[in-house]
């Protein structure tokens, strides 16, 4: 058991390279092992593309002239089950099965419904020794935005503010203030680059006019969402400039202004994370990072409606303003990113 985990780790390794492309798939990652050597290793790259067991099976060929008999003789080790139907490419235990790879090692199942144990099957039917729940929680936790958007019908959520030592979120005046330091600015772009969306509401937009970008972080950036009930936000503001997708949900219309999408809420007194979260979900969002306002912010915690919050509190003091969210979860982990101190809370456990 130990040495399939130790393969089953590398998996690991290699999907999260995929973080950030491959949405709406899951990230996955695959290698194939000879004599207890590594022969062939791949991940999921982008969406629309190869699959993991096809990339990691494409290299053994191409590595090695004997590759038929050596996958004969082999055990491909995957993160998460492989799939059989045929969606943007054709199933990856078909693949399995005409290479005849007589052992698969799998990390977790696919809840996805087309999936969900018909790959372990159809590998099964054909003689295939098929081992499952190798490191079975870490592959599940790896594509827990997957998981969510599939099991629960919306997007993994994602809460992120910074607050001073006193509590606070920003001035009451609606004027800018910096809390944290260019260390923690880095990280958020990084984190943005792994998520889907990024949303915030009017009165962030107004008073940070921000670009919602990855311009401190190599990586893509991400759809980007604003709730403006009345449409009142002005449109050279830069979260309009066209540069990347972006949805405003309102109270007035439906519209399509080049990347510029419009999307009326058929109610704006209750239920307005709700239905928000089921709009991106038919959009095939499968997670979203919420910047802010502190109101935004409430409106999500006090329906219940998040999975993770990463709270940084600098080392400034206002004195007075509009105070941070509160929030009661489990407590993951807490470092120092620069000066500041950074939090991460869960909602409940995930898996």
């Amino acid at each position: 058991m130990l040495e399939h985990e130790k393969y089953m780790r590398r998996c690991l390794e290699l999907a999260e390279s995929g973080a950030g492309y491959v949405s709406p798939n899951p990230m996955v990652g695959a290698v194939v092992v000879h004599d207890g050597q590594i022969i062939g290793e791949g991940y999921h790259q982008k969406y629309g593309q190869a699959h993991a067991e096809v990339n990691a099976i494409a290299q053994v060929t191409q590595k090695f002239d004997n590759h038929a008999e050596l996958l004969k003789n082999s055990t491909i080790y995957v993160s998460l089950e492989p799939c059989a139907h045929y969606g943007k490419t054709p199933p990856c235990a078909d693949l399995i099965i005409k290479h005849q790879i007589p052992k698969v090692v799998v990390g977790c199942r696919d809840p996805f419904a087309q999936v969900d144990g018909k790959g372990i099957e159809k590998l099964q039917a054909v003689g295939i020794e098929v081992i499952t729940g190798v490191l079975e929680q870490e592959c599940q936790w790896l594509n827990r935005r997957f998981f969510t958007k599939v099991q629960k019908h919306r997007p993994y959520i994602i809460l992120k503010w910074a607050q001073t030592q006193d509590g606070f979120f920003a001035p009451d005046d609606g004027s800018q203030f910096w809390i944290t330091g260019p260390e923690s600015k880095k990280l958020v772009h990084k984190w943005r680059s792994e998520e889907d969306a990024i949303l915030i509401g009017k009165n962030t937009a107004l008073s940070d006019n921000p670009q919602l970008n990855v311009r401190y972080w190599d990586g893509p950036s991400p759809k980007r969402v604003v709730i403006d009930r009345r449409l009142e936000l002005n449109k050279g503001l830069n979260i309009f400039d066209q540069s990347a997708e972006t949805l405003i949900f309102n109270e007035v219309k439906f519209d399509l202004d080049g990347k510029n999408r419009y999307i009326a809420l058929e109610d704006f007194e209750r239920f307005v994370p709700q239905y928000i979260l089921y709009q991106l979900y038919l959009q095939d969002i499968q997670s979203v990072i919420i910047e802010g306002g502190a109101r935004t912010l409430e409106s999500f915690i006090e329906a219940g409606l998040w999975d993770e919050a990463r709270i940084f509190t600098g080392d400034k003091v206002l004195g007075k303003g509009i105070k941070a969210p509160q929030i009661t979860g489990i407590l993951a982990d807490e470092y120092p990113v620069g000066a500041d101190r950074l939090q991460l809370l869960y909602n409940k456990p995930v898996i």
